[in-house]
């Protein structure tokens, strides 16, 4: 069985995105909390995608390492994004690239068979994707990066459950700028 994990930066109130799906409230990460994500990719051997996350990913981290003010951080994470195998959920884009698969059946379904097969941890990103995952009771972890500000409303992180999940706190980590990483599996 393969591990599967969410994380994502949230704010305080919960929200991955602002209303209008504008996640510019985080602001850069710190350099520390950049490698903190840096090192869970790279220990990361298949990542999942919803659309709304794949098409921003995919916008920015194919060059990202091109860029003139690149971090070194940046370079390695461009590079893994790019090696890593991908796969892709949707059912209204047609072509994906960089060591993308794309699914556009029951992503349920699809999950259930990756994470029973061998292989390493797998990372899932995009709050829709994440949350019919957590729904199906497929998620193993949960890193929550939380920003300190309330935006209001907006996509949030967590999904409508039908019962409650118990969790085991993991790690606490203190950022610059107050950013609060948890790490939290879930009992099995």
């Amino acid at each position: 069985m393969r591990k599967l994990t969410y994380g994502m930066n949230l704010s305080l109130d919960g929200y991955v995105s602002a209303a209008g799906d504008d996640i510019s409230w985080g602001g850069p990460p710190s350099d520390e909390l950049f490698q903190w994500w840096l090192d869970l990719e790279r220990a990361s051997s298949l990542t999942l995608y919803g659309r709304k996350l794949w098409e921003t990913m995919s916008s920015y981290w194919p060059t990202g390492d091109q860029q003139p003010d690149a971090t070194q951080a940046e370079i390695e994470f461009a590079r893994n994004w790019r090696e890593t195998p991908k796969v892709v959920f949707s059912s209204t884009i047609d072509k994906v690239d960089w060591n993308t698969r794309l699914v556009n059946g029951d992503a349920i379904a699809e999950i259930t068979r990756l994470a029973a097969e061998d292989g390493g941890p797998m990372t899932i990103g995009g709050a829709t994707l994440a949350g019919a995952a957590m729904r199906a009771g497929l998620i193993d972890e949960y890193v929550i990066a939380t920003y300190p500000i309330l935006v209001g409303g907006g996509t949030p992180f967590f999904t409508t459950l039908d019962s409650w999940v118990d969790l085991n706190l993991l790690e606490t980590q203190t950022f610059p700028d107050g950013v609060v990483l948890t790490r939290y599996e879930t009992k099995r």
